[in-house]
């Protein structure tokens, strides 16, 4: 992939990688390219699971740096998304406030390494295909939370299962 000038080094193994995962590459890399988020369909190379940033932000920093894969945000939204393997539904099926979407739901992506419409990449795609395993993603969320979204020191209580509107 010919880097884009806007894109430094560090980041064209993800680019290339998540360009790649589009049924268009070229295309993917024309929206970046524009400063356009580009949409890329999963399924083929990974699934989205999708929350509301203010539980995934605690729920990555108990998965740690080495066991996490690419993370999107939108913080307007209140949304993050998990990339996570094909066929990992049921796994994450009864997980509070988070939804899996279906294979063939878009997402739209910013480059690796810029902000595009609020959108940007809290850990980026590193070009080796490395997602979130649903298990470690699961007990992340599972029956721990933060005992208020106001609360960044992560203060953690046990709570019983409620739903997934947050």
């Amino acid at each position: 992939m010919k880097a884009n000038a806007a894109t430094p080094r560090r980041y064209e193994a993800g680019e290339a990688w998540l360009a790649n995962c589009s049924a268009h590459p070229d295309l993917a890399r024309k929206a970046w390219s524009e400063e356009t988020l580009a949409p890329i369909a999963s399924g083929t190379h990974w699934l989205v699971a999708e929350s509301h940033l203010r539980h995934a932000l605690p729920a990555a920093v108990r998965i740690g740096n080495e066991r996490r894969g690419p993370v999107l945000a939108h913080p307007e939204g209140d949304r993050a998304w998990w990339l996570v393997p094909p066929g990992t539904e049921e796994q994450l099926s009864g997980v509070r406030w988070m939804t899996v979407k279906p294979s063939g739901w878009t997402l739209l992506c910013p480059p690796t390494g810029r902000q595009v419409d609020g959108h940007f990449w809290l850990w980026r795609p590193d070009g080796s295909g490395h997602l979130t395993d649903p298990a470690v993603l699961a007990a992340a969320y599972g029956p721990v939370a933060l005992s208020s979204s106001s609360d960044v020191a992560c203060r953690w209580v046990w709570e019983a299962p409620c739903s997934t509107d947050g």
